[in-house]
């Protein structure tokens, strides 16, 4: 149940069969998500963490106005909200936006994982580290980088993670987000993301239809990204 989750720990640690048993023990309880259903609210106090096992989810904040940001997209193998072990209320929700699969560990669970086992709590910590360092590239991205470095950026990410836990074929990975998400992500308007996702398809670097994304030239598609693996932590080394 739990293989893309292990996929994900296990590229950047060794997790022996110990960790991997009590892991596969601590998270449990599966459920299905909705679309636009919310997997934790905000404001909410959850007793236990998420782990999405299919689908694609996101971490979103509402303004006043009504206008959604969206500020990490999670995939199959994440934890969606293990910080909330620490800070307890929910400053974000994270809601489905494909049907979604999720189970759970509980924080009671988890303080023993914390309690007994100071590696695999260094691993899931790292989880966490990561998630923050996905949250700096997407804040210099937006910040900095023109908007079709931004969506050339965020396929490429995209791309990696997926690679990651195996959802990744013939260089093709599906992505059940409407437009309007995407945009979303990107803090643009629904127009500029389609004046910006035209440009990159007269580049020849991707093809994006049906929800479906096939890069077709990745060192160019990087290069317009000026994307660098670094941030997403991808050397397995002892934690």
């Amino acid at each position: 149940m739990i293989e893309r989750l292990i996929r994900n720990l296990g590229a950047r640690d060794e997790l022996d069969q110990l960790e991997i048993s009590m892991l596969n023990r601590i998270v449990g309880r599966e459920r299905t998500v909705s679309v636009g259903h919310d997997i934790v609210s905000q404001g909410s106090r959850p007793m236990q963490s998420t782990v999405l096992l299919d689908g694609i989810a996101a971490r979103y904040r509402v303004l006043e106005n009504g206008k959604r940001q969206i500020t990490a997209i999670h995939v199959p193998g994440d934890f969606v909200d293990l910080h909330a072990f620490m800070l307890k209320t929910m400053d974000h929700g994270v809601v489905a936006l494909s049907p979604c699969k999720v189970a759970t560990a509980t924080h009671k669970d988890l303080t023993t994982v914390t309690e007994t086992n100071p590696h695999l709590s260094r691993v899931l910590w790292l989880s966490t580290v990561i998630d923050g360092a996905i949250h700096r590239e997407w804040i210099v991205a937006m910040g900095r980088r023109s908007k079709k470095a931004h969506l050339a950026h965020l396929i490429c990410e995209l791309f990696t993670r997926l690679a990651l836990v195996g959802l990744v074929k013939d260089d093709t990975f599906h992505l059940p987000l409407s437009q309007t998400e995407v945009a979303d992500a990107l803090g643009v308007s629904l127009v500029h993301l389609n004046k910006t996702l035209q440009s990159l398809r007269s580049d020849g670097v991707v093809q994006w239809a049906d929800r479906r994304i096939t890069v077709l030239q990745w060192d160019r598609l990087a290069n317009i990204g000026e994307f660098d693996d670094t941030y997403l932590n991808l050397i397995k080394e002892r934690r």
